[in-house]
């Protein structure tokens, strides 16, 4: 099986193309759902599926799919490979991407050799992964999944005060076909680790067994405006102190746990926001993973407990919204172990591992067996110009998922 490979050559250049595509007046890369900087993107890999000899296919919430099917396997559930090509601002070339880019060179390779698979071959392009744009995030695969209602989808007002559905219209991407109109039989996507650990550890392949679950809740504190410089300190309703101590709560919970929890404040805003001022109104979110269901569903608790007990030593008045949740996932069992036996085969050390981010793989395990591949990331860093993995580690996860491909889908 090993001595087979994806043209290495071609998949780095399409990589770099995707990545000079889609930049701003400053050069970031800026290709956020359903702008021209993402239709360019879009063109760019339908033309590429195109060139492959595949069927290009848009469903109505604009996730892109290249389809390889022959009469031979009419009616048989796909095998589906896939990711986003929409970034966050300021982006890197890697996240995302990688994953398309990567199962379009699986397929193409296979159908140039002449292989003939047991079941058609999809790559998937997902819409709106980052939630940038449009909230939430891994909207296409969600909807895509049964998880959201394409209607409600396509009416989500955006930061800059767009409608998603007329956006996708506007850019040529608003598809005939429902979402889910191809059910999987299952699904592999290969993604950069975006953290720390493969790199770290020496390991070329992560088979990714499992993803954090994920809650995001938004926080607001009600105070008191008054003087910064009159009001004695033990006379003040002051937001932005009772704001610190949520921080500082979350931060000290995680640090002394023995668990994999984190909890991070990622957005935070007071009012009126002026310097001799004390805030009235503080605004936060708090955005709270684990693996483990149960634990998750704890740090909630613990976090409205703390909330409760705050607002009567403060006197000030708490609110708590809920802004997304996802549960934990488990992959399938048998394709993780079929990735850490492609990566033995060829010779590349693999550990199983946790994903910390949320991906689009996530969705499509609702319907489908699903796992990931993860491959190094340099210092961990992502959502960022500086993400970096080195093209040996992206051909040889390439190549991994092409074995992965070859015995799902048998050859005939």
């Amino acid at each position: 099986m090993s001595s087979f490979s994806i043209d290495a050559g071609r998949l780095l250049d399409r990589l770099r193309h995707l990545g000079a595509t889609g930049r701003d007046a400053e050069g970031r890369l800026v290709r956020l759902a359903a702008s021209d900087a993402d239709k360019a993107g879009r063109d760019r890999l339908c033309s590429w599926i195109e060139a492959a000899g595949l069927e290009v296919a848009v469903d109505r919430i604009g996730n892109i799919f290249g389809i390889w099917r022959s009469e031979a396997v009419q009616g048989m559930a796909p095998l589906m490979l896939g990711s986003h090509i929409d970034t966050v601002i300021d982006a890197g070339i890697y996240d995302g991407c990688y994953g398309v880019l990567s199962g379009l060179e699986v397929i193409q390779t296979l159908k140039e050799a002449g292989f003939a698979p047991s079941r058609p071959l999809v790559v998937a392009a997902f819409t709106n992964e980052e939630g940038v744009r449009y909230a939430p995030d891994m909207m296409g695969s969600l909807v895509y999944a049964g998880g959201l209602d394409v209607a409600a989808a396509l009416s989500t007002v955006g930061i800059d005060g767009t409608v998603l559905g007329s956006e996708l219209e506007r850019i040529g991407y608003t598809g005939p076909h429902e979402p889910g109109f191809l059910k999987p039989h299952a699904y592999v996507e290969l993604h950069i680790e975006q953290g720390p650990v493969l790199e770290r550890e020496g390991i070329a392949i992560g088979a990714v067994e499992n993803l954090q679950g994920i809650s995001w809740q938004e926080v607001t504190i009600e105070g008191e405006a008054n003087h910064a410089g009159t009001t004695p300190i033990s006379m003040r309703r002051d937001a932005g102190h009772a704001a610190a101590q949520v921080i500082a709560f979350l931060r000290h919970r995680a640090k002394a746990s023995n668990t994999p929890t984190v909890a991070t404040v990622g957005c935070l805003s007071f009012e009126p926001n002026a310097i001799n001022v004390i805030p009235s109104r503080a605004r936060f979110t708090v955005d709270l993973r684990d693996p483990d269901g149960d634990r998750l569903k704890q740090e909630e608790a613990a976090l409205g407990a703390f909330l409760d007990g705050l607002a009567a030593e403060e006197d000030v008045i708490i609110s708590l919204k809920r802004l997304a949740r996802f549960e934990p996932v488990k992959f399938d069992a048998g394709i993780v172990q079929s990735i850490e036996a492609a990566a033995c085969e060829r010779g590349l050390v693999c550990r199983r591992m946790t994903s910390g981010a949320g991906h689009d793989a996530q969705m499509i395990a609702r319907m489908a067996p699903s796992a990931m591949i993860f491959v190094p990331s340099r210092r961990g860093i992502s959502h960022n110009p500086s993400e970096f993995t080195a093209d040996a580690d992206l051909v040889a996860g390439a190549n991994v998922l092409l074995d992965i491909v070859r015995e799902l889908v048998e050859g005939k």
